[in-house]
């Protein structure tokens, strides 16, 4: 089995060069979550991310598949012919009633007609049927019948983790369609199975004895040997109170509640309550951590999320105790390392996807902000709500039978055995992991699978981009129906009087149309051959490149200056939109021709297929260069025609300016310092990130202590020095006495932004 460097490598692979959809699972702490981020950074692909549930989309830094493809939350049956079945508790769905009624707005049908890539994680949960109605949903809204509209998936997750939940009364409907519960178990699966790749290498644990023991448990082969090395960490009287830095790991909610309050109840001192800073659109539903954070000085907290700055602080669940509180204060202590640290608050993004009008690539948009201490109570958590954290040192209550799977991801948060402490001791019944799952990882790609796949699929990925670049028979259809919607008689008409332009601008795609298809069938010939010239196609390539980009471009031209034209008129809305819509087209099959050249280019010189490299500023600033174009043209001999409020203007507000090359997506802070440079105000970017002031004032006080901009710039020279001579002979680690003592003098705020100042 290939470790994990190589399994990482074959997966960025086959994402970018290939069309082959994946699954990509591995063991607990193998690093799936880090090649996510990877992936999602560097792949050239327009990629959407989804996830089961509300917080596994928001750690995921996706969307709901339910928000995503609109889909109820209601059984669904993969046929067309039934009717929707209905009980008093259950509801089924099949093709027919989701195409009659669940509607999708345009802003999500455009992204998922230009998607490329689909990211579901945590797939262990995703059921059969919820994605035999995702592959629908994409077939119906892409009209193409290719598994999932023809767009690459790569499901990510352990299936010996969370299992998919389906109710008894729905699996007795369920089961007439499906041989099990598992995203597996669905048809679009086991018609186009995907290629199953697993990251071997554990980083969590490094001892072989506790490594072995939890593979064995997890391939259910665990032996009597096995149940002896982990019994002999039973300590039934073990008292939690007395050894600090353990967290219980139990099997029910209540329980692990119930450990918390009576624990945070049991210690002296005042009790400090925090509350999030919610802007904009953050349900409830997927609020990341509780709402109301209650804190002692003692209390036993873990973090939920890692440190995002450069000095890795923390990570998510590593403990620590409560040192020091004030109302806008936290300071936690690390016993094991002697270290305290302040805690600032972390921001969650609440974010749907959309395409940009220029680039045509999909992007983010910001519905919604959570920021809140990464921090809850620590003493006890429930194994599901411990999958992807890390402990040192973990109590397990194992007097409740395990569910499948249970044991092994409780056992496998530990990064040792020296840590582990079992309350009761562990039994070889209740412990086995689904029969279905093992026999399903029976299909994990060998070495020589993954060499010999990527090859044949890159082949076949380079083939049909090209092809797909120069087949404009479909894009020459839309400009015939165009041209046919005319109506040279309707008098008074304003569209009427520029059927001749349409006629011209069909002529001319029909031509290109058909010359193109002579280049495809030489394509098709070349890459019949076993072995391609990719050198050769190179030459193919960019002769038809050639030919072709200069009357392509123009009719881009051609559509934006008629847009331009016709929006001084009345009445022109629905004729404005179907030129809008054609130049969407348009625009999309020229920079698509762009790409296609690079892509050759870059496959002829043996570089790695990314983001990075699939793009340049030709492609980037393609749209915006050529709207500036027209509109100054326009301007210079229509002085009055940009005076009107149209459709066209939204292309010359801020995203007409030049489009700057990508680098790493920059952090929070540095998002914050671009816009401040930009001397917009405190207030201003708020809003436009949609934060919180307080957290705009968070990212100032990291920015003066980074050097990034001075306090002069920020506060008024007499409240510098009134702070400066307050802060003087003063050594306390936490502001809290300062503040208490000059009161509503100075601001937290203000108080942070000088303290980061002398630092």
């Amino acid at each position: 089995m290939q470790n994990v460097s190589e399994a990482a490598a074959y997966t960025l692979q086959f994402i970018n060069q290939t069309q082959r959809s994946i699954f990509l699972t591995g063991k607990a702490g193998t690093g799936k979550t880090t090649l996510l981020r990877e992936i999602i950074a560097t792949t050239h692909k327009n990629t959407v991310v989804v996830a089961p549930t509300g917080i596994a989309a928001l750690n995921a830094g996706g969307v709901t598949i339910h928000s995503m493809f609109q889909l109820p939350f209601s059984a669904f049956i993969p046929s067309h012919g039934e009717s929707s079945k209905f009980t008093e508790t259950v509801k089924f769905e099949n093709k027919e009633s989701l195409r009659r009624h669940f509607k999708m707005n345009n802003v999500k049908r455009n992204v998922i007609r230009n998607m490329e890539l689909l990211i579901i994680d945590e797939v262990s949960m995703l059921r059969a049927d919820l994605l035999d109605a995702i592959d629908f949903m994409m077939q119906t809204v892409r009209r193409n019948t290719q598994a999932f509209g023809g767009v690459q998936v790569l499901f990510i997750g352990d299936l010996l983790q969370l299992p998919p939940v389906i109710r008894d009364e729905e699996w007795r409907t369920l089961r007439n369609y499906y041989k099990g519960k598992f995203f597996f178990h669905s048809h679009v699966i086991q018609q186009n199975p995907p290629l199953y790749i697993e990251l071997s290498k554990i980083y969590r644990q490094t001892d072989d004895s506790f490594i072995s023991v939890l593979n064995n448990l997890r391939n259910n082969t665990i032996t009597s040997e096995d149940i002896q090395v982990l019994n002999q960490y039973v300590k039934p009287d073990f008292d939690l109170k007395l050894n600090p830095g353990y967290i219980t790991l139990t099997t029910h909610n209540a329980k692990a509640d119930s450990i918390n309050e009576q624990a945070i109840n049991d210690l002296s001192g005042n009790e400090y309550n925090y509350q999030p800073f919610i802007v904009g659109d953050f349900p409830e539903k997927i609020f990341p951590v509780e709402e109301n954070l209650k804190l002692k000085v003692g209390a036993q907290v873990m973090f939920v999320k890692n440190d995002l700055s450069f000095d890795k602080r923390y990570f998510n669940g590593k403990m620590g105790v409560i040192k020091s509180l004030s109302p806008e204060e936290i300071f936690v202590h690390f016993p094991e390392e002697n270290k305290t640290i302040e805690v600032e608050k972390y921001e969650w993004k609440n974010i749907r996807y959309k395409i940009n009008e220029l680039t045509k690539e999909i992007e983010e948009e910001v519905l919604g902000t959570f920021a809140h201490y990464p921090l809850k109570l620590a003493w006890a958590i429930t194994v599901h709500k411990s999958q992807g954290l890390t402990f040192e040192k973990a109590a397990l209550d194992v007097s409740q039978v395990f569910l499948p799977g249970q044991a092994y991801v409780a056992l496998s948060r530990l990064t040792s055995l020296k840590g582990l402490i079992l309350l009761s001791p562990m039994r070889m019944n209740g412990i086995s992991n689904d029969l279905d799952v093992m026999d399903y990882a029976l299909n994990k790609a060998t070495e020589d699978d993954l060499k010999n796949s990527l090859h044949f699929e890159t082949k076949n990925f380079i083939h049909n981009y090209l092809i797909n670049s120069f087949n404009w028979i479909d894009l020459a259809q839309e400009w015939r129906n165009h041209r046919f919607s005319y109506n040279e008689n309707a008098s008074g008409s304003e569209k009427a009087k520029h059927s001749l332009w349409a006629y011209k601008r069909l002529d001319s795609i029909e031509m290109l149309a058909n010359h193109s298809q002579k280049f495809v069938v030489q394509l098709n010939k070349i890459f019949t051959a076993e072995t391609v010239d990719l050198l050769f196609v190179k030459e193919r390539v960019e002769a038809a490149y050639d030919y072709f980009f200069k009357p392509m471009d123009k009719l881009v031209t051609d559509i934006l200056q008629k847009m331009a034209e016709i929006q001084k008129f009345k009445k022109v809305k629905e004729f404005y939109e179907e030129l809008a819509f054609l130049d969407d087209l348009q625009t999309k099959a020229v920079l698509r021709l762009m790409k296609a050249k690079l892509l050759i280019e870059i496959m002829v010189s043996r570089e790695t297929v990314c983001k990075e490299k699939l793009t340049s500023p030709a492609i980037k600033n393609y749209k915006s260069d050529k709207v500036s174009k027209i509109r100054e043209d326009f301007k210079m001999t229509n002085t009055d025609m940009f005076q009107v409020d149209e459709p066209m203007i939204r292309y010359s507000s801020k995203k007409v300016a030049k489009n700057d090359e990508k680098g790493p997506k920059k952090t929070t802070v540095e998002e914050t310092h671009d816009l401040w440079l930009e001397k917009n105000s405190v207030e201003d970017i708020a809003r436009i990130r949609k934060l919180s002031v307080q957290t705009i004032e968070t990212h100032l006080v990291k920015l003066i202590q980074a050097k990034k901009i001075e306090i002069s710039d920020v506060l008024p020279y007499d409240k510098i020095l009134a702070l400066r001579e307050a802060f003087q002979f003063y050594q306390e680690e936490s502001l809290g006495p300062l503040k208490d003592k000059y009161g509503e003098e100075f601001t937290w705020d203000e108080l942070k932004m000088f303290k980061a100042s002398i630092n």
